[in-house]
């Protein structure tokens, strides 16, 4: 529970209907294995304690007696258990029966509220037994010892309403949502399912944990699956096989659901909050969580390919749409880009490719500029001059050693002194070439830069830093590659599809310091870190709100298999040092579009 981390359960045990003593035992020994395993939040099916098809059932007294006797059993038998459990029963009050949801804690009932929306329609006929609770019965359990934690519940057809007790829960504080459900199983229904819950918990800005009866159950007219999920602002976490009695965990956080509902403004407090009854409670120990959750090494790239290959279309046609609507605003017909052979000049000059296309102005118009000087080797410049050709832009070459020699001149600069001074003055020159032809032309230089160099400051300040429209300031280093990699996999020019997989096997460089024996000497990532550990904090510190030791936390259990402690820890540090020191340089980016959830303009996000 440390850093906000807390492990929850959907349980759905195997019952019999109408078998109070069955279910209670079986209800007690899967609850057991789920705190065993970790959990901290229990949540059984609707009615688990005499079955949720009992029928007409539910008007004997005598089960009704069983099944509060079944609950204070559980309650007696879980009292060592620290973990807030939710059980379903039908209780008896003021002369009316209800569907409750049983919150027990140390051995005893913190709670209970009952359903509020009863089904009477299709297969349902719960109206025949059960009324309706209200919202005077809501009741949040608000955790003393781990800040922040607040947990509500609602039962089955309450969520799937159009206007569910969760989001009054939610508005009012609850950051963790248990459903207790029946819902039975038809032809998609599962799909729907999933689909409500994820996107309920992305609505709500909480974690959503929903337990459904399964096998045990009366198939006279339906069948119950048992498909518990659990999701967390808007995706889901774990998911069960349907047509078992599965118990799924997730580890769910609750300090970045705290996070990002401060960050959304517009997620705002109801006024009638204070109605809702407030239940206290306190876990034994707030330990550290034994985290099964998988944090992806690229939080930017979808691990699914199909998801992949439509996210790389998406981004592509928003980085060209974004600079399309700059060259119709402006009647500009040219554009100008600096390509080196590498990575993002490569991505800057297929989405310009694609936006002229849009627009279907001559790709002639397009100035790819190679300028050669110290650093350059063979390959890239080979693949600069190989990409020009094939996408049919005008490919233009200045060599700059000359210019720059002269400049080291007049600032009284020795050449031998391979320093910051002799990198970035390669850098400004290229950028000055650039903007005189984009004079010269009537055009727009296209900025090359992306999100990860901007968020480290790897960049010249009025250098490659500045341009009239930056289409990779959105896109972080690891997203570039997949980009390049999609655009490889699917166009039809074989020439450029070879040479784009050539690009993509070079070494990430500035190419600012002389090559050794023809190879490039100077690799970015020995310089400033793995791209994919900066891009892997860039996301959970500006997306999540994690603080550094919760990242290194989460880091460590990432990239045990590639990186030891050490070396995840020296670069974080760098990643924080940079990002600080370097903040000068976003404060006055060009213009570029967003395309993911985070971003670095300082007219936006940050």
């Amino acid at each position: 529970m440390i850093d906000g981390f807390l492990k929850v359960a959907a349980v759905t045990p195997k019952i019999k209907v109408g078998d109070v003593a069955s279910n209670v035992s079986e209800i007690i020994k899967r609850v057991i294995e789920a705190s065993e395993n970790g959990a901290k939040v229990i949540v059984c099916p609707e009615l688990c304690i005499t079955g949720y098809t009992c029928g007409d059932l539910f008007l004997q007294p005598l089960l009704l007696k069983a099944a509060w006797d079944g609950l204070t059993e559980i309650a007696e038998s879980t009292k060592s258990i620290d973990a807030l459990i939710f059980v379903g029963l039908p209780v008896e009050r003021d002369g009316a029966l209800f569907n409750m949801a049983a919150a027990l804690f140390h051995g005893e009932v913190l709670g209970m509220n009952p359903k509020e929306n009863i089904p009477t329609y299709a297969e349902y006929y719960e109206g025949r037994h059960f009324a309706a609770g209200n919202e005077a019965d809501r009741i949040i359990y608000e955790c003393e010892n781990m800040p922040g934690l607040k947990v509500a519940a609602e039962i089955c057809e309450d969520l799937w309403v159009a206007n569910p007790p969760s989001t009054c829960l939610a508005l009012s504080g609850a950051n963790v949502i248990v459903n207790l459900s029946a819902s039975n199983e038809t032809v998609a229904k599962d799909e729907y399912r999933k689909m409500l819950v994820a996107a309920t918990s992305g609505r709500l800005i909480s974690a959503y944990i929903y337990a459904s009866a399964g096998e045990g159950e009366s198939t006279q007219d339906v069948v119950f699956s048992g498909h518990n999920l659990i999701a967390e602002n808007g995706a889901v976490r774990s998911e069960s096989n349907r047509f078992g009695t599965e118990t799924i965990y997730a580890d769910v956080d609750i300090l970045r659901l705290n996070t990002e509902r401060r960050r959304m403004s517009t997620f705002k407090t109801v006024p009638d909050a204070d109605k809702i009854r407030t239940v206290k409670f306190a876990f034994n120990e707030v330990a550290e969580t034994k985290l099964e959750s998988n944090f992806s090494p690229t939080p930017f790239v979808p691990g699914n390919e199909l998801l992949r290959t439509k996210r790389c279309e998406d981004i592509l046609n928003i980085q060209a749409g974004g600079l399309k609507k700059r060259y119709e605003h402006t009647g500009c017909k040219k554009a100008v880009v600096g390509i080196s052979g590498g990575l993002d000049s490569t991505l800057a000059l297929l989405v310009t490719a694609r936006c002229f296309d849009s627009l279907g102005l001559d790709k002639k118009g397009i100035y790819a500029i190679t300028m050669p000087c110290f650093g350059t080797t063979d390959r890239t410049y080979t693949n600069a001059c190989k990409m020009a050709l094939a996408l049919g832009v005008t490919l233009e070459e200045v060599d700059i050693k000359e210019a720059v020699n002269i400049h080291f001149r007049d600032i009284k600069h020795d050449p031998s002194n391979h320093n910051v001074t002799y990198e970035n003055s390669q850098a400004r020159e290229r950028t000055q070439i650039l903007m005189d032809i984009a004079n010269r032309e009537n055009g727009m230089v296209i900025g090359t830069g992306d999100m990860s160099e901007l968020a480290l400051g790897w960049a010249t300040y009025n250098g490659d830093h500045m341009s009239m429209y930056g289409v990779n300031a959105g896109v972080p280093k690891t997203l570039v590659r997949h980009l390049v990699r999609y655009v490889a996999d699917t166009c039809e020019n074989e020439e450029l599809r070879v040479t784009l997989l050539d690009v993509l096997d070079t070494p990430v460089s500035p190419e600012l310091l002389p090559p050794v024996e023809g190879e490039i000497s100077q690799k970015t990532e020995d310089l400033v870190g793995p791209y994919e550990l900066h891009d892997f904090y860039l996301y959970y510190i500006l997306r999540c709100g994690f603080s550094p030791k919760k990242v290194y936390r989460i880091a460590k259990l990432t990239f045990a298999d590639k990186y030891d402690n050490e070396t995840i820890l020296k670069w974080l540090k760098n990643f924080y040092r940079r990002f600080f020191a370097q903040h000068f340089k976003r404060s006055c980016l060009p213009d570029g579009p967003k395309v993911g959830s985070v971003a670095v303009s300082p007219r936006g996000d940050l």
